[in-house]
């Protein structure tokens, strides 16, 4: 590894190159305040560890008092007063700050510092593209107030409220601000809302935007909205709130040296491990971050790491390595472990997807191994399907990636690509909006009451094609009546807080009386990476486990597999006597993920809630139903009928009808389609038609998480969609 790599150009001098974001308009000049560097090398802005959430005051209050030293060198900090002028006389201000400014913890204090004394009775709302990162900032930020986590300072992500009635700085995701605008449209239980990481342009927080704007604009004339990114993207975001000020604060970094790779390479796990190898052999003491594209690969890369590190430091008498991973995920209590220091002689390596570039900050970095690539689901509005696709980063991305390692000291980022291959990426990330099913964004626009979809306020225009392929998913689920307006079936979809296909298909269970183990399998469902792939020698081994378990499933496919899984996870080991070592031990066996069961369950939680009070109005037996006919699945072929059925009126779309030559063919536009070979169905060549609920493309395209269909029940869902259609009223 160490002759591939060759000494590229330093970080900084990357950074002076990028095109300066504050220039004039015709409207008027931009206020753009430069403040200087702190030379601190000790403090952290953005993070810190998990603490308990009840601590004494004297406790606190020490803890505190500690925090000041530190917080009193960050830039933000020192610039505190001018910074405050601006945010306080203007309805709107754009900060651009840099890694390692403060801006993520400090402003949110300021703010609430400024409502505090000027009386003001309403509380701050800070969004976040991650929980991981909410969760993280509210407990550091309550740290630095000296209050318990919950109090004056909280968060709210999915699953995990830590906020009360004494609550008046927020930390959320915008997920979950959003799902407030839709209870509450003015937000009037805010005075100020700080859109964090706004560079990262997930499609909620474009969506945010263009709410926010409409809500100053009308009757929100006095919410204070200040927008924060790392990146320089700030004349963007100013012109889209009519000119609003830009703030630029430099942060700390230190010098990063860059190296390449002079061959590209074609095992990236393999490479990032030797790479990690060669790093702990011949550089000085420090942690490394290495970036990997998803979660199938960090786990891999964790296990071979954890086998080898122990072997190599005995042999060679270098540092012990620790793995770690680092993914969304991961529970909270997982995810804290890469912000613990490991004592003794070893070294830290944690593998993370792109959480890591922006959201948190690992105190004891100082090297980088970049892969270059990322995970994204990029939607074919044309075919009605997501594709999952490993792909380059950009240019900004890889920038922040080899920052990471010049937080606290100079450092070294080592990118497994060619120098000619860094040029040619893209400058920035595409902004998620332009590659994804806007469906469900057009479904809230209509829940908030707007009719105009294509010309709303948008942050960034999906495009009119998108929007009505959006407009038509909707009507074809029954969301929206003739004139274009939401029904009363399209606000019980956009009430549960999952994506509008899941949402027909638990209406649709509520109606035929299946909701409880439809509920089970859409849980199953929105956990990421709940079925692990196994490793190509021990593919088989898994599979016939699985076979001998699932004997439905052998038969109908993939999602009455999960029914079975879960129900042996459940009702035999979760609520029987078998250990925590019992369960993982079995998950292991089936190459189950024991962390995404224990994500399954509180989803499932959280489903049964949402279905009790949307549905009980309209069958009062549902409440008793769901905590009393919860029960395994049986292999009753109507049943198992009845479940797939309810699947089908929300991916209809997602179907492939059988060949002669026993290939399968989609319904929607006759292209040929593969089952994957993780598939329960991927032998069975027998299947008249099949269902899918994601597509892959990787050498050819490829239907997972598979259903066997009858073509009469394919029939006899869409002759009723067709019926439904025409009787569709005003909603």
């Amino acid at each position: 590894m160490k002759a591939n790599l060759q000494k590229g150009k330093r970080a900084r001098e990357e950074g002076s190159k990028r095109p300066h974001p504050f220039m004039r308009t015709q409207k008027r000049e931009r206020k753009v305040i430069k403040f200087p560097e702190s030379n601190d090398q000790n403090q952290d802005d953005e993070e810190g560890p998990i603490i308990d959430k009840h601590i004494d005051k004297y406790r606190l209050r020490e803890k505190a008092s500690q925090l000041l030293k530190t917080r009193s060198t960050l830039p933000v900090y020192q610039n505190k007063n001018e910074i405050m002028k601006y945010l306080t006389t203007n309805p709107v201000t754009i900060l651009i700050g840099e890694t390692g400014s403060g801006k993520s913890t400090q402003i949110p204090q300021f703010l609430l510092d400024w409502l505090v004394k000027e009386r003001k009775h309403g509380s701050i709302a800070v969004t976040q593209p991650r929980r991981v990162a909410a969760i993280n900032l509210a407990t550091r930020v309550a740290q630095e107030h000296g209050c318990n986590i919950g109090d004056t300072v909280g968060y709210s992500v999915r699953f995990d409220n830590t906020t009360s009635t004494r609550t008046r700085l927020k930390y959320l995701t915008d997920g979950m601000l959003l799902r407030e605008l839709m209870m509450n449209r003015e937000l009037k239980e805010y005075n100020v809302v700080v859109i964090d990481e706004a560079h990262e342009r997930t499609v909620l927080t474009d969506l945010i935007l263009g709410f926010l704007k409409s809500l100053i604009n009308g009757p929100r004339p006095d919410l204070k909205i200040v927008v924060m990114s790392a990146t320089l993207q700030a004349e963007k975001f100013s012109q889209f709130f009519d000119d609003a000020p830009i703030l630029f604060v430099e942060g700390r970094k230190f010098d990063v040296t860059q190296y390449y790779l002079k061959a590209p390479s074609d095992d990236i796990v393999d490479s990032i491990i030797r790479c990690c190898v060669q790093i702990n052999q011949g550089e000085e003491m420090g942690d490394i971050l290495c970036f990997l594209p998803g979660q199938e690969e960090i786990d891999k890369a964790v296990v071979i790491l954890n086998k080898i590190s122990e072997i190599i430091s005995k042999e060679t008498k270098v540092p012990l390595m620790i793995a770690y991973p680092l993914y969304a995920a991961l529970s909270p209590s997982q995810q804290a472990l890469v912000f613990s220091q490991v004592k003794g002689f070893k070294r830290k390596v944690v593998f993370s997807t792109n959480i890591a570039e922006t959201s948190v900050t690992i105190s004891g970095v100082k090297f980088v191994v970049d892969s270059g690539l990322r995970k994204v689901k990029v939607w074919r509005h044309q075919l009605g399907l997501a594709t999952l696709l490993t792909v380059p980063i950009s240019q900004a991305s890889a920038m922040q990636r080899s920052g990471r390692a010049g937080r606290e000291s100079e450092g070294k980022s080592f990118r497994l690509y060619r120098e000619n291959d860094y040029k040619q990426l893209p400058l920035e990330t595409e902004p998620e909006i332009a590659r994804s099913d806007v469906t469900s964004p057009v479904l809230m626009l209509k829940r908030y009451g707007i009719q105009d979809i294509v010309n709303w306020t948008w942050f960034e225009n999906p495009g009119r094609d998108a929007l009505i392929m959006g407009l038509q998913e909707l009507y074809q689920l029954g969301a929206l009546n003739d004139s274009g307006r939401i029904t009363n079936r399209g606000e019980q979809m956009a009430l549960l807080p999952i994506q509008p296909h899941m949402s027909s298909v638990l209406i649709k269970a509520s109606e035929s009386g299946c909701l409880s183990a439809v509920i089970d399998i859409v849980s199953c469902l929105s956990v990421e990476n709940l079925l692990l792939n196994p490793q190509p020698e021990e593919r088989d081994e898994v599979n016939e486990r699985r076979f001998t378990l699932c004997n439905a499933g052998k038969k109908y496919g993939d999602l009455v597999m999960m029914k079975e899984l879960f129900d042996i996870y459940f009702y035999d080991l979760e609520k029987s006597s078998t250990s925590a070592t019992e369960r993982h031990d079995w998950c292991k066996e089936l190459c189950v993920s024991y962390r995404g069961f224990k994500n399954v369950l509180k989803v499932r939680e959280q489903l049964m809630m949402y279905c009790k009070r949307l549905f009980s109005k309209n069958d009062p037996n549902i409440g008793y139903d769901l905590n009393e006919s919860s029960r395994k699945i049986g292999e009753d072929c109507d049943e198992l009928a009845a479940i797939l059925k309810c699947f089908l009126t929300g991916f209809t779309k997602n179907t492939a009808i059988g060949m002669p030559d026993r290939s399968y063919r989609t319904v929607s536009t006759g292209e040929t389609i593969s089952v994957h070979p993780s598939s329960m169905l991927f032998l069975n060549k027998n299947c008249p038609g099949i269902m899918y609920t994601e597509y892959v493309f990787t050498t050819k395209g490829y239907a997972r998480n598979v259903s066997r269909i009858e073509l009469s029940w394919l029939q006899e869902v869409v002759t009723n969609g067709t019926a439904v259609a025409k009787q569709k009223v005003s909603g």
